[in-house]
């Protein structure tokens, strides 16, 4: 029993600093996450989908994902959603339709030839990286002529994914710098202008981590509210319980 307590007090402290903002530390970089908070409106996720087909969904899949299923979600028609988010074809070099699993056209063996590693399946990577570490590592690249692909990360250091943001956001350089304390610590500045603002890039970032929160878990609103609904029932039949025991042993005596 002592040790399922040490081990329950160790998994809750490790979740606390996994899932806490301003304390979470990145995987691998070492990096201070910053707090993100998804936000799941129709626009955003429409915007979110947006970003994702154009820069990501080249090299990246989410076929756990229906392409319809999000259409509903977003509150988008079907037509609506073949016209602008759809441009991959099937094995038939046929257009994908509504219906078909978000994939990518890149095959896994291209994928590897190109970047030393087939690129992940981004459906559930909000669920396994955290919101926190997937916005802030989005807004960690900085140019590195060192690496194959030119840009480098401080959240995922040595990666093998270009800036695919980089007309967006423009380019930042990694600065090391010295506290009064005298520790050292890495400082990413603005090198080039992109064609956003950073408040804009910002708001790009959030629109595309939302998306991806999203693939990871589409039905969270509904299921939430399910779970009011019971718990509330069991509530119900709790006062109903406690009123028929009452009944049944009002005539009942007590032992003194």
């Amino acid at each position: 029993m002592k040790l399922f307590r040490q081990l329950l007090t160790t998994s809750l402290v490790a979740a606390t600093l996994v899932t806490s903002g301003g304390v979470a530390i990145a995987a691998g970089g070492g990096a201070e996450l910053e707090h993100f908070t998804p936000v799941r409106t129709d626009k955003a996720l429409q915007r979110g989908a947006k970003v994702f087909v154009n820069y990501c969904m080249g090299c990246h899949t989410a076929d756990y994902h229906r392409y319809s299923h999000f259409a509903r979600d977003a509150g988008l028609s079907e037509q609506a959603v073949v016209d602008n988010l759809i441009f991959t074809t099937d094995a038939d070099g046929e257009p994908s339709k509504v219906g078909s699993l978000m994939e990518s056209n890149m095959t896994k063996e291209y994928g590897k030839e190109a970047f030393g590693a087939v690129p992940p399946n981004l459906a559930l990577t909000a669920r396994s990286r955290g919101v926190d570490w997937l916005y802030t590592y989005m807004k960690s690249f900085y140019l590195d002529e060192s690496r194959p692909l030119g840009a480098n990360n401080v959240v995922y250091p040595a990666v093998g994914m270009p800036h695919v943001l980089a007309d967006l956001q423009g380019w930042q350089q990694l600065v090391h710098e010295t506290d009064d304390e005298g520790h050292e610590k890495n400082v990413l500045k603005p090198l080039t202008a992109g064609t956003l603002s950073p408040d804009e890039y910002d708001q790009t970032i959030t629109d595309l981590v939302s998306f991806l929160d999203y693939l990871g878990d589409p039905n969270r609103e509904a299921r939430h509210s399910l779970g009011i609904k019971v718990m509330l029932f069991l509530l119900v039949f709790l006062v109903l319980a406690v009123l028929l025991k009452k009944e049944y042993w009002k005539d009942i005596p007590h032992n003194t």
